[in-house]
């Protein structure tokens, strides 16, 4: 697929890439698994890929490394029509493979290789288009981003770069393995929330960055910090989103389960999509939440992201 010009650029995420290798037998454990699909992942990877699914026009400033896989991530991107022009290569470290274990189906366990470390983890400010960063309508920013340093400063200079201008869209993103500590997540997290004006996550997630799992007020909380719309994924119970008019919870799609990965990166893209087009909060979630259910029901993760219509029939 052809590139489009960057300074047509509406979606701009930062984060890692890597290769997911999905098992083709479910409920085996890795041990006992005989073969894997290959895909592109990381989560701001599967965001862009999701949003570019639906129209949009997306770009990921990521790093991976001088490797076959490096080789193949880009490729990826160019075809699901992500723009590649910021991710750069590394010269040391190779790129990411993470493996899945579907066991059990909705809660898969992830097992990363990325020794030392990934690539993206040593992002500078020297690898920062930040007058993309500042332009583009959507910057979207993980949790995770903080966990290393030069990761760390240079994720937040490129938030502080965006003034908290709109949308300015902050995924909570705790992963524990990529951090030394709980409090020390919680430091840099929670100083992240207050540069974002849209910041989503689970219950898990918000404990962390705000300090409270009950989905209301850790609302409030990232609300009274500056945030616009606090976005809570409550699981089977559904998403609360709210904002300083007004709050609703929206009810989870119900759908048999095949792998329980991708479905938030999908609720991230048709987040996204939703923001720029101007809906309502209850309607971008009600998209969402249809779109992460359609993911759930599908094995992989970027190669599964929906389109516009496939939401739209779920939704009707």
């Amino acid at each position: 697929m052809e590139p489009f010009a960057l300074g047509d650029l509406e979606i701009l995420t930062i984060g890692r890439s890597g290769i997911d290798l999905y098992p083709e037998q479910s409920n085996v454990t890795l041990s006992g698994v005989t073969s894997f699909r290959k895909a592109i992942g990381g989560s701001p990877t599967n965001v862009a890929v999701a949003a570019a699914r639906l129209g949009r026009r997306a770009a990921l400033i990521g790093k991976v490394g001088d490797d076959a896989f490096g080789i193949a991530v880009r490729d990826a991107l160019r075809g699901f029509g992500v723009h590649d022009a910021f991710v750069s290569t590394h010269p040391d470290l190779l790129t990411p493979v993470v493996f899945c274990e579907l066991v059990p189906p909705e809660e898969p366990s992830l097992w990363f290789y990325r020794e030392p470390r990934g690539p993206e983890m040593d992002l500078t400010l020297d690898d920062l288009p930040l007058d993309a960063i500042v332009e583009v309508p959507l910057f979207w920013a993980t949790g995770s981003r903080f966990a290393e340093e030069p990761s760390r400063s240079t994720t937040m200079k490129a938030l502080e770069s965006r003034g908290r201008s709109r949308h300015t869209v902050l995924d909570l993103d705790y992963r524990p393995m990529f951090w030394s500590s709980v409090e020390q997540a919680a430091e840099h997290i929670g100083a992240a929330v207050r540069h974002a004006t849209v910041a989503v996550g689970n219950r898990d997630e918000c404990a962390v960055a705000v300090g409270s799992s009950d989905p209301h007020t850790a609302a409030d909380l990232m609300l009274e910090s500056g945030v616009e719309l606090a976005v809570v994924k409550m699981g089977g119970e559904g998403v609360l989103v709210a904002s300083a008019e007004a709050r609703a919870v929206v009810a989870p799609v119900r759908v048999e389960v095949v792998c329980g990965l991708g479905a938030g990166d999908a609720f991230g893209g048709s987040l996204c999509h939703g923001l720029l087009e101007g809906w309502e909060p209850e309607r971008i979630v009600r998209y969402a939440n249809a779109a992460g259910s359609i993911v759930a029901g599908r094995l992989m993760c970027s190669d599964a992201m929906p389109t516009l219509a496939e939401i739209e029939e779920v939704l009707s």
